[in-house]
């Protein structure tokens, strides 16, 4: 009975705001010094590794594309994830995770927009193509522009949470559509040369930096998540402080 009654309890623990500011101001040095240290790693490797056979230097952007690519994806997983937490468990961090994840998902899917079409220019002979991938990603970016616009539309921050919610959940029917695209349709982009069934396409000595600048970036995600999570709490504190100090002077 003794270990069954203190569950409860320390699930409340995990959503208290102040643990988690506490845990999150441990986490974060760490969590940042070693996506910089990963990330110095990946970019000496980057700039070591061979060229490739077909496209020369150029492909050395693919080094921070694809992870950029990636993370676009991940982080509109996590603000997912978020959006349950708002509409089933009612998790108290649930919608400042999803709020605090917006702007930096917009930022690296912008960001993989813009490299992508820097790579495009040598390889395809032109910066942008209306394909399925580019414009999935493209609709991506723009989901992303609109949940940062509705959070911070509404006066109401319960309104604004379930509709964030909501509409983070029905936009997660693109993400098997980015990732699928380049299966479904004929597009200029390339098939899927990491995850798949039968194992990676890439060569070894171009895969190894691709997957340690991916860790680092993936690290530098949760650090950055974690400093915004931060920083909203610390936002909504003020304005509640702000209205309490407003209502016993009209008091």
């Amino acid at each position: 009975m003794s270990e069954m009654s203190t569950r409860p309890s320390s699930w409340a623990d995990l959503a208290n705001p102040t643990r988690f500011m506490a845990l999150a101001d441990r986490l974060v040095p760490w969590l940042t010094g070693i996506a910089m240290v990963v990330l110095a790693a990946g970019l000496y490797m980057s700039f070591t590794a061979p060229e490739d056979f077909q496209q020369g230097i150029t492909v050395r952007i693919m080094y921070i594309h694809v992870p950029f690519a990636w993370l676009s994806m991940m982080c509109y997983t996590v603000m997912a994830l978020s959006a349950l937490g708002t509409l089933v468990w009612r998790h108290p961090l649930a919608d400042v995770s999803l709020k605090a994840a917006a702007p930096i998902g917009a930022v690296f899917t912008a960001l993989a927009l813009i490299t992508g079409s820097i790579w495009g220019k040598p390889m395809w002979g032109t910066w942008w193509v209306w394909d399925a991938r580019l414009t999935s990603v493209f609709v991506l970016f723009l989901m992303y522009l609109g949940i940062i616009a509705l959070t911070r539309a509404l006066d109401d921050a319960a309104r604004a949470a379930w509709a964030a919610a909501i509409i983070t959940l029905v936009g997660f029917i693109n993400i098997p559509i980015i990732k699928f695209s380049v299966e479904w349709w004929n597009t200029l982009h390339q098939p899927a040369s990491v995850f798949r069934l039968d194992g990676p396409t890439i060569d070894p000595s171009l895969l190894w930096p691709l997957l340690v600048m991916a860790i680092g970036f993936t690290v530098l995600f949760f650090a950055l998540h974690l400093i915004a999570m931060r920083t909203e709490i610390h936002r909504r504190r003020v304005i509640a402080m702000r209205r309490m100090a407003a209502r016993r002077a009209d008091a």
